[in-house]
């Protein structure tokens, strides 16, 4: 109650830093609660990639064709392409194959159809997953897509996971940027990849808790201005943003709890195949947040979205800014790196 006094009668010079006293005071979860939260939270979600309109239009126009300089136009295809390098690179008899953080394991059914139709059977992929309740739906998909033989359910936390196994790949779609012991896991599937094997991710690698850097957020608010009032309400928290408000989604549970540290921890532990970075700004505007509002036929939308990936692009390639997503191929030891752009990963990282 006195909180809420304290809030009607402070002047609005001073709110920012009530907030910020505010959440200082916040107790920080527990490790267990906060694995409860997630386990809680993906228990419901049926489809966790869904995203809206908007988000297809910038990937289509703009990632797609970045994919495709390397003979892929999506995640699945990007998998199924570098799964299938794998196989062939270690040339084993009976092929294993890990996803780490499977959720409801529809790509990796996805994938599995996908190695069939192109001549692969030898495989099994280990799908590894926190919720049982999505293990289940991947299961009961697995079965009624005919691919249940080459799919193994494996409930865990990937946070203290170690392999009983080597693999041939190891796999991860968008799930590292969940991971809070990244330095275990990483030498995990260090130790458990075949000498000749590929880590391939499609993943988050902007600031914890999807949070902005102060040069982004900048530029962020900057473009926030040319947005119509009703764009300006978020649809996941449920509240009108004036001023983009740089939240922290990582407080309950563990969505992007340390993306900021996924690429330099995979700088020091592995090599880079193919690295291709991309976006920064644009994710405020494309994504559940805030995307839904704008329209892909209504070209003063689109024209907004044009204009900010192109300064993503220059801000990129001036390492003024740092990408937020990322699909990379690594393996153990070097080999001739491609580079999206000119996109190095060492560039990639921010520097204090």
């Amino acid at each position: 109650m006195l909180t809420h006094l304290l809030r009607q009668h402070l002047p609005d010079w001073l709110r920012p830093f009530a907030r910020k006293v505010r959440r200082a005071l916040m107790p920080t979860p527990s490790y267990a609660a906060q694995l409860e939260f997630e386990r809680a939270n993906f228990d419901k979600q049926t489809q966790v990639h869904e995203l809206p309109p908007i988000f297809h239009y910038w990937s289509n126009t703009y990632l797609r064709p970045m994919l495709e300089e390397f003979g892929f136009s999506n995640p699945d295809q990007f998998f199924v392409k570098y799964l299938l390098l794998a196989a062939s690179r270690t040339g084993r008899a009976q092929l294993r194959f890990l996803s780490i953080g499977a959720g409801n394991c529809d790509t990796e059914v996805r994938i599995a159809q996908a190695l069939r139709h192109a001549g692969l059977d030898n495989f099994c992929i280990d799908c590894l997953e926190l919720s049982p309740v999505m293990l289940a739906r991947g299961h009961a998909d697995a079965q009624s897509k005919g691919v249940g033989a080459h799919l193994k359910f494996t409930q865990g936390d990937f946070n203290n996971w170690r392999a009983s196994t080597d693999y041939d790949s190891v796999l991860a779609n968008q799930s590292l940027h969940h991971v809070s012991a990244l330095e275990h896991l990483f030498d995990a599937v260090k130790s458990s990849l075949h000498a000749n094997g590929l880590f391939l991710t499609s993943d988050i690698i902007g600031r914890n808790g999807h949070m902005r850097w102060p040069e982004s957020l900048a530029i962020v608010q900057r473009f926030w201005q040319e947005l119509p009032e009703s764009y300006r309400y978020n649809q996941q928290l449920r509240r009108h943003e004036k001023q983009y408000k740089n939240w922290d989604c990582s407080h309950e549970g563990f969505e992007g709890i340390r993306a900021q540290d996924v690429l330099p921890e995979m700088i020091k532990r592995f090599n880079f195949k193919l690295f291709i970075a991309a976006s920064s700004v644009v994710d405020i505007f494309i994504d559940r947040s805030f995307g839904h509002h704008f329209d892909v036929n209504n070209p003063r939308d689109t024209d907004l979205i044009d204009r900010i990936h192109a300064y993503d692009e220059q801000a990129l390639a001036s390492v003024e800014l740092t990408p937020t997503r990322l699909f990379a191929v690594m393996t153990l030891t070097p080999e001739t790196s491609s580079y999206s752009r000119g996109l190095r990963p060492e560039n990639c990282v921010r520097r204090p």
